[in-house]
């Protein structure tokens, strides 16, 4: 029995232009404190060098920068490269931006001190190409820091329900995977020494469910891309497929979202 080969790039492709689709800057700032809190747990030092992978719109980056480290954001959508220079900018942070794909960094071997990552990495496809580089580009005694959805949280349920509609490609691991010890332990092995794996909680703060389901709809790469594919019933009823993943997980009692999504916060000493 023969099995076909993961075209990999021919994904990247079709993902690339999911996330160049929409404005995911809008939904990607809404999540700088889990940049802030990630570079807190990894300890982060004024000079050291910090890579931000599969950076977007360089929250890590930037959360790095704050705190006078020299930080690089990469990352494979240039559109969000554009706008992590005019944030930098606008803050006054020397944050370089380059264009390059997570699963081939185009970084020398063991040129960082710390190198991180918040819910970016974890879409390359191929995941364990992905934790190679990461490891790759580390210098012995460095970390790696990752902030990844978990397959239980809120996201989860969301990426769940985006599947229902446009199913991932055959033979691709959902990328929630990286948000659980055991599935790192299987990508890093004896690599990194994972210090600290804890979980935490991101809430979505929305009007309502709605609001939630149009905000993402208008400006989620993905989710933006998979809605300009369907009209008439199909996307009333996609629409309302994602207020219910916000409806179902919010706490709030006024009538607006307040929604936890879990994630797993990992810090490692690469070895």
């Amino acid at each position: 029995m023969t099995t076909t080969a993961i075209d990999f790039e021919a994904i990247k492709d079709k993902q690339r232009a999911g996330w160049e689709t929409g404005d995911y800057t809008r939904v990607g700032n809404t999540l700088q404190i889990m940049a802030e809190l990630l570079v807190e747990a990894a300890d982060v030092r004024a000079g050291q060098q910090v890579l931000d992978v599969a950076s977007g719109q360089g929250n890590a980056a930037m959360a790095a920068a704050r705190r006078f480290a020299e930080a690089t954001g990469v990352d494979y959508a240039v559109n969000l490269l554009e706008q992590g220079r005019e944030r930098a900018a606008a803050e006054h942070l020397p944050v370089t931006f380059i264009e390059g794909d997570a699963e081939k960094l185009p970084v020398p071997d063991q040129a960082f001190d710390l190198v991180v990552s918040t819910v970016g990495v974890m879409f390359a496809p191929d995941h364990q190409k992905a934790a190679d580089e990461l490891v790759r580009v580390t210098k012995p005694g460095g970390k790696i820091g990752l902030a990844c959805w978990t397959p239980t949280g809120m996201v989860g349920q969301l990426f769940k329900t985006v599947a229902k509609w446009a199913p991932p490609p055959a033979g691709v691991r959902s990328p929630t995977l990286w948000g659980t010890p055991e599935h790192l332990t299987e990508l890093f092995g004896d690599r990194v020494e994972w210090t600290s794996l804890t979980k935490r909680e991101y809430v979505f703060r929305y009007y309502t469910p709605q609001h939630f389901s149009e905000w993402f709809r208008q400006f989620y790469g993905p989710i933006t891309r998979l809605a300009g594919t369907l009209s008439g019933e199909e996307l009333r009823e996609f629409a309302a497929d994602l207020a219910e993943v916000a409806r179902t997980f919010n706490q709030a009692d006024d009538g607006t979202v307040a929604a936890p999504s879990e994630y797993l916060e990992a810090v490692g000493i690469r070895r």
